[in-house]
């Protein structure tokens, strides 16, 4: 069974940065790809970024040029830069892996 451990959400104040984690166990990483996505209470789950597993990336309109995905195959670790975050940033954050999801930490971003 895949787990899915998720590190590194927490409080920041606007123009702050944040760096999430997702460690995967129980799977074949390196050939799948890796997404993450953000879901606030009564609203839909949606996708913030992906990464193939030859590295394409692709990111969410909302926050291209401040988001940055990446990923550690040897170490079967996913990663979301979060830079220049803003309230509307406040969210749960899930990584996902082969449609298996991770706990959800929150981000909060503050004034």
């Amino acid at each position: 069974q895949v787990q899915l451990a998720e590190s590194g959400g927490g409080l920041v104040q606007p123009g702050g940065s944040l760096r999430l984690s997702c460690a995967a166990a129980g799977s074949i990483f390196n050939i799948y790809p890796m997404a993450w996505y953000r879901q606030a209470p009564g609203k839909q789950r949606e996708l913030v970024a992906k990464i193939t597993s030859s590295g394409y990336e692709n990111y969410a309109d909302a926050v291209t040029g401040r988001f940055n995905i990446s990923r550690d195959n040897a170490n079967k670790t996913s990663f979301l830069q979060m830079n220049n975050l803003i309230p509307a940033d406040t969210d749960h954050y899930y990584c996902d892996l082969r449609g298996y999801w991770g706990l959800g930490p929150q981000v909060t971003v503050y004034s």
